[in-house]
């Protein structure tokens, strides 16, 4: 039977009996609204420790003021039920004055990755995604916490945030889980009308043509024109940019890995997607 746990002090009570019988915590985050990609990483938790626990909590700090904090999507009810059919052992499901009783200020230096890409388009949202998993951290104190890469730049933030502030937790990532046309699996897919989501796969489409490009031997300059052209004759592009995948700075001639991201609008509805591949 999954518990759910809306208090810190009942939650930490149960972990702290799972830690006296010897029991691996894994930890999965996230904001609710879940889908079958929030489920694999669920799955990678349940195969790496003992004990999983979800929290679900739409955090206030990574949203800026124009953007769909009070629209995000709220699927509680449901949300339980497939974490329940999943075998989850813990919810989180804390209140905001729980998770921030002294209010709302941040202050771990995200440094250089977190103020470009996603960064640069969103003000202040990795500095509320740091915050928010720091103190979630803090209190669930996990063995280890699995992420998705399909929020790549957020991914590598989180280990370094981990990395800085010497966490005593293991991150894991599971890659991007896709619908069967190559959507990226989005809390935010259901925003999009039918026809917003009959067009929307191209975007994966795009990104694997400059992916075959770049292999190919094209100037990446070069195919990134080529690739923006493409992309803008369905949506309205925030950025695409080719990085190294481990640091997210330009490529140079060491560049073992490489990570085409790209964050898009298609209407109102703004989605992320990235491709990761060896050179």
């Amino acid at each position: 039977m999954m518990q759910v746990f809306n208090t810190i002090t009942a939650l930490q009570n149960t972990l702290d009996d799972w830690r006296a019988k010897d029991r691996t915590i894994a930890f999965v985050p996230t904001m609710g609204g879940l889908h079958d990609g929030h489920l694999a990483l669920v799955k990678l938790a349940k195969q790496k420790a003992d004990k999983v626990v979800v929290s679900i909590f739409v955090n206030p700090t990574q949203f800026s003021e124009n953007e769909d904090f009070d629209q995000y999507p709220n699927t509680f009810e449901q949300d339980v039920l497939l974490l329940e059919r999943n075998q989850v052992d813990g919810l989180f499901s804390p209140s905001v004055e729980q998770i921030y009783p002294q209010g709302l200020d941040a202050d771990i230096d995200i440094g250089e990755i977190g103020n470009i890409l996603c960064g640069a388009s969103r003000p202040g949202h990795f500095q509320g995604v740091v915050q928010v998993v720091n103190r979630l951290f803090d209190i669930v104190k996990p063995n280890l916490a699995v992420f998705g890469k399909k929020d790549y730049q957020q991914l590598l933030i989180i280990k370094q945030m981990v990395a800085q502030l010497s966490l005593d937790v293991k991150i894991i990532s599971h890659s991007i889980v896709r619908e069967k046309d190559g959507l990226a699996m989005s809390t935010r897919n259901q925003y999009l009308s039918a026809d917003e989501r009959k067009v929307s796969p191209n975007l994966y489409r795009n990104l694997l043509e400059l992916k075959r490009e770049i292999q190919k031997g094209q100037a990446i300059n070069v195919a990134v024109k080529q690739a923006r052209m493409q992309i803008e004759k369905n949506f309205k592009l925030d950025y695409i940019e080719t990085l190294d995948a481990n640091t997210l700075k330009q490529i140079t001639d060491n560049t073992s890995e490489i990570a085409i991201l790209c964050a898009i609008f298609i209407g109102s509805t703004r989605l992320i997607d990235n491709v990761i591949f060896r050179r």
